[in-house]
């Protein structure tokens, strides 16, 4: 589970992007933004980030809040899980990121694996959908839910991207230490390997 002091400011940067959106007079959108401020204090205060780009981040998001949607891929070959390691954090996880405006879910994994391994591979089942804030990874200011496929490899060739800079398969007992905990964890890795091994198992969600 997320910190406290997350989800209190996840709630009031939520609270208050939604009420701008239909706020009908000045006084209302006064208190709305007076909201988001305090929403930015209590980031600020928890995570030992600036305020600033804490305002100006929250700032920039308008309309009805909703999560934001986040696609993961596992496509195996011969037993073992396509992985990327990420340049950001040095760190590795499934092939995945935001799902675009535009795209379908199944799509944008497909589209995923391609940019960040040079794979290409298609959509065969949803294994799961999970809320972030409930599966151990770490803090992040919004809501999150993150979607898992299992995919079928298709073609293409392991390449490094802007954003990855190596894709490589590992075999379910010898996953590399340094995981991406804000992209994927171990847990969700291996449910990736128990839905391989018996295709029959249903979609799991929060």
């Amino acid at each position: 589970m997320d910190p406290r002091w997350l989800t209190w400011a996840q709630r009031l940067q939520a609270l208050a992007q939604t009420g701008l959106a239909f706020a009908n007079n000045e006084y209302d959108r006064e208190r709305y933004v007076a909201v988001r401020a305090l929403a930015a204090e209590i980031a600020a205060a928890g995570s030992g980030v600036p305020l600033a780009p804490l305002e100006q981040l929250f700032g920039t998001e308008a309309g009805y809040a909703t999560p934001k949607v986040d696609v993961r891929a596992a496509v195996f070959r011969e037993g073992r899980i396509l992985m990327v390691r990420e340049r950001s954090d040095g760190c590795w996880t499934l092939p995945g990121g935001w799902a675009d405006v535009g795209d379908s879910p199944a799509g944008a994994v497909e589209r995923e694996v391609r940019e960040e391994s040079g794979f290409e591979a298609r959509a065969v089942k949803l294994v799961a959908v999970y809320d972030r804030n409930r599966h151990g990874h770490s803090p992040m200011l919004f809501h999150l839910w993150k979607l898992f496929f299992l995919c079928e490899l298709t073609g293409g060739a392991a390449r490094p991207s802007i954003e990855t800079e190596s894709a490589e398969f590992f075999a379910e007992d010898a996953l590399p230490a340094a995981l991406s905990v804000g992209r994927v964890t171990e847990a969700q890795i291996h449910h990736m390997f128990a839905h391989l091994r018996d295709p029959g198992l249903p979609t799991s969600f929060d």
